[in-house]
């Protein structure tokens, strides 16, 4: 059994596919925090956790791609703004390292310790998915889905799952084997997984950090 997973193993995929309903049509990724775009924003705090990057999304592509990584919509037959499986099998489709991992453009403030947290526990364990469990603004320590450390051999089984009508996250990886990774951890920032659906809400985690 391995210790853990170097990070260079690992393809990080930015998911910023969505409608951004909640933020009234905006384009989320593209949103500002503290002056440099979510996505951009995200991309510079995973980039040294991992060994490639590429960012999903449907819209305004031209933007994303000024980032200086591959951007791919929505792929896998779902359509357009089908959720984030939809950009999980689009990250699957083109990963070339053995592991992908998942991750929002709307929560700017996850733990820049997320990678080898996670891949430890997918080594420890023997998993197929490492997911994060973090605390709510209710306290709660919940699972976080979207941050998805996982097999790049898992194309098939998810491909099953959505042709079979399958959209939440959680109800795929519960047929695999599935870590929880708590971050409520000492010295883990409990707003560290907060993530802004409306703009409000953005304004509210910029104010969190100078």
């Amino acid at each position: 059994m391995i210790d853990t997973i170097d990070g260079a193993e690992i393809t990080g995929v930015i998911l910023a596919g969505g409608r951004g309903t909640r933020m009234g049509g905006a384009d989320k990724g593209l949103q500002n925090f503290n002056g440099v775009p979510l996505a951009l924003h995200t991309l510079l705090r995973l980039s040294p956790q991992v060994g490639e990057v590429m960012i999903n999304a449907n819209r305004n592509l031209a933007a994303y791609e000024s980032f200086g990584v591959p951007v791919w919509p929505d792929a896998g037959g779902l359509g357009e703004f089908s959720g984030p499986l939809a950009g999980f099998i689009t990250g699957l489709e083109r990963c070339e390292t053995p592991y992908m991992l998942t991750v929002p453009c709307d929560t700017p403030l996850f733990c820049e310790e997320l990678v080898p947290r996670l891949a430890e526990a997918l080594a420890r364990e023997n998993a197929d998915f490492a997911v994060v469990a973090a605390p709510e603004e209710d306290g709660q320590l919940r699972a976080q889905p979207v941050f998805c450390l996982m097999r790049a051999g898992m194309l098939e089984s998810l491909a099953v799952f959505t042709a079979g009508g399958g959209r939440k996250i959680d109800a795929w990886t519960a047929q695999h084997k599935t870590v929880l990774v708590p971050f409520n951890q000492p010295g883990d920032d409990p707003r560290a997984f907060f993530n802004a659906n409306t703009l409000a809400e953005l304004h509210q985690l910029e104010a969190l950090r100078p």
